[in-house]
């Protein structure tokens, strides 16, 4: 399963990585949402490596997932795999730099089964595909409005 979505960010490619580099606003942003997070290797000196516990109530099971960031290419792309008992997750995030205060956001998000019960759980959310879309393309969305509200109030 697939997901990719753009946005348009009036901020310069610069901010909107070092934005979307602040690694432990997100890991408040997680605990905020219900997710359990650790840090259990890596540095935000060196972003490369960095891996991430986590565990996260899905369809009213709990599960684990580790996330690592596999490729870190200021200010151009960000890539990490997570990886669960039944389904690996491929991210990639990448930004072009459209003029000096325009970005575009490339989000890419790849789900694969390695089971058979993972097999049918996403098999069971290709059903609810347009819904699952939707969504995704509003979080994306609220995200850039995010990004480029920060730039806005740094940049005042």
């Amino acid at each position: 399963m697939h997901f990719s979505g753009r946005e348009d960010i009036e901020a310069p490619i610069a901010a909107v990585f070092g934005m979307l580099s602040e690694f432990e606003r997100f890991e408040r942003l997680a605990i905020r949402r219900g997710v359990e997070v650790t840090r259990s290797a890596g540095s935000v000196a060196s972003p490369v490596g960095v891996t991430w516990d986590t565990v996260l109530r899905i369809r009213g099971k709990y599960r684990e997932m580790q996330v690592v960031l596999e490729h870190y290419e200021p200010p151009h792309l960000m890539r990490f795999q997570a990886t669960s008992k039944g389904v690996d997750a491929f991210t990639g995030i990448e930004l072009l730099a459209l003029s000096a205060s325009r970005t575009r956001l490339i989000f890419d998000l790849k789900l694969t089964p390695k089971t058979l019960p993972a097999r049918l759980f996403l098999q069971s959310l290709k059903l609810a595909r347009a819904r699952l879309k939707r969504q995704f393309e509003l979080r994306l969305a609220e995200l850039a409005r995010d990004l480029e509200e920060r730039h806005s109030r740094s940049s005042a």
